[in-house]
């Protein structure tokens, strides 16, 4: 009767435990916000209010800067779509995660389609495994796009990463491919809002990718049909630089200073702004806001004329690093957690944001180990918190790399020339090339070195193209490494 009584007693404390540590595990789920990433396209900083434009209406991420903090030496590591995408969602650069290039179709919804990120820890795939339902509205261009990659259990998406245009064009919804009249970046705000009402009760990660404001090819060319096309047809956007062009423009250097091109950017940009303001009053009405944290960011930066450039540093040649390529927007926040109305000068790079968040959330054990990511967690910054911190970033772009600290750059090419060093302090526009001036050498071969150490610590031999590795997406420059070659995964079964 004893040993009944025990055994009875001990199967009532395993219960005990059992639920308490479910309880603890779901109090600990609930301290952790929500997030919602909104991430544009093709995006320069320079386009929006609170970062001194004074012709483009973007009220609401103004607001939202105000609501948080703001980060003025933001950059990406890369000038295209895919490549900086993979390394927000991941961490890693290029060299690591594989993806050198914008995915063509082949790897997006074709037979040979396949998840570039599927073997690394991504974002969305963490926060889904750590109780949160994860949901996608937009752009997603890392391969495999008809059905829910990663974690993301709501998905909705374009069949390819290109855009040309805004109306009128194909959409992935329940991994059918059908033609969405209506106006894309309301689209894809209006499912934004509808998954965070879905999942209110729930700790939820929504990754809003616009795929405006964009800035090139078709899409510029169809007329705007916004609410902000009676203001802008009457504007000349002064902004815009009206910059003599520069030779190395490959595509569009007759852009520089065309109205009609002009107008209908600043108009996709106040489009994305409406869009974010739905979402945020949509939180505050449901009382999320203090519980949600909101990252506005872009994949890649964009020269609307800067410098004498239209584009990104894929539309030259040579390939580019320059500034006007690299610089995104990047604001945090949550009220009530993030110092609010911060300006921060210290230089970022897309590939901090992945050890930064994680960190934020109390995932930081979730961080692999392998491959060693190169990002820095900035988050003690968030909260008003002094660190210690390195003025550098880095930036690889198929035969490009570059080192990038306060004053200088330097930019070197595989098989191609010239390399590039340019003392930023005296020339932010990146006109006068000092790699040969004698007085430079001492800085040349100092951030050579450390351009070469990086690399080295950091890239995979499988993905080092520079190397003999592979890439998984075709390069613009695949005459200059005839090494590699590109990776397809075995057959699907």
């Amino acid at each position: 009767m004893y040993q009944l009584y025990s055994a009875a007693r001990y199967f009532c404390l395993l219960l005990l435990l059992n639920f308490s540590s479910m309880e603890l595990l779901a109090a600990a789920e609930q301290k952790r916000p929500n997030v919602v990433i909104i991430m544009t396209d093709n995006h320069g900083e320079w386009t929006l209010g609170c970062y001194g434009n004074k012709d483009i209406k973007t009220p609401h991420i103004d607001q939202l800067a105000k609501e948080g903090t703001l980060f003025t030496r933001a950059f990406a590591n890369n000038a295209v779509c895919s490549p900086t995408r993979a390394t927000f969602l991941t961490g890693l650069m290029p060299c690591q995660h594989g993806v050198h290039c914008y995915l063509r179709p082949r790897i997006q919804t074709g037979p040979d389609s396949y998840n570039t990120l599927e073997e690394f820890q991504s974002i969305p795939q963490i926060l889904h495994d750590a109780g949160y339902v994860c949901g996608l509205s937009g752009k997603w261009h890392l391969g495999d796009n008809l059905s829910p990659q990663e974690g993301f259990s709501y998905w909705i998406t374009k069949p390819h990463g290109s855009s040309a245009g805004f109306y009128d064009q194909e959409v992935i919804e329940d991994e059918k491919i059908r033609k969405e009249p209506t106006y894309l970046t309301d689209l894809w705000t209006q499912h934004g809002v509808d998954f965070i009402k879905q999942n209110q009760e729930k700790p939820f990660f929504l990754f809003l990718a616009y795929n405006g404001p964009y800035g090139l090819g078709s899409a510029m060319k169809e007329p705007i049909r916004n609410r902000f096309k009676a203001d802008y047809e009457k504007m000349t956007f002064p902004s815009f630089p009206r910059e003599k062009a520069q030779p190395w423009n490959f595509n569009y250097g007759d852009w520089i200073g065309d109205l009609g091109i002009i107008r209908k950017y600043a108009a996709e940009v106040s489009g994305v702004d409406d869009g974010v303001g739905r979402i945020m009053q949509t939180l505050k009405d449901l009382g999320l806001r203090e519980k949600t944290l909101v990252i506005f960011t872009a994949d890649q930066g964009l020269s609307g004329g800067h410098s004498g450039y239209w584009g990104m540093g894929d539309h030259t040649r040579p390939l580019t690093a320059f500034d006007w390529t690299m610089t995104i927007p990047l604001i945090f926040s949550q009220p009530g957690k993030i110092i609010s109305g911060a300006s921060q000068d210290m230089m970022v790079a897309n590939y901090d944001v992945y050890p930064t968040l994680l960190n934020y959330l109390g995932l930081e054990d979730k961080i692999p180990a392998k491959p060693a990511i190169p990002g820095r967690n900035f988050a003690p910054v968030l909260k008003g918190e002094q660190i210690p911190w390195s003025e550098v970033v880095y930036y690889e772009f198929e035969n490009v790399r570059s080192i990038r600290t306060r004053d200088w750059k330097y930019i070197e090419r595989f098989h191609e020339s010239p390399n590039e060093l340019y003392h930023l302090v005296a020339d932010p526009q990146e006109h006068s090339n000092l790699i040969d001036q004698p007085a430079s050498q001492k800085t040349r071969k100092e951030l050579k070195q450390r351009l070469d150490q990086f690399f080295s610590k950091y890239a995979d031999p499988q993905w080092d193209i520079w190397n003999g590795g592979k890439s998984k997406t075709i390069l613009m420059t695949k005459q200059l490494f005839p090494d590699s070659y590109l990776y397809l995964p075995p057959p699907k079964q």
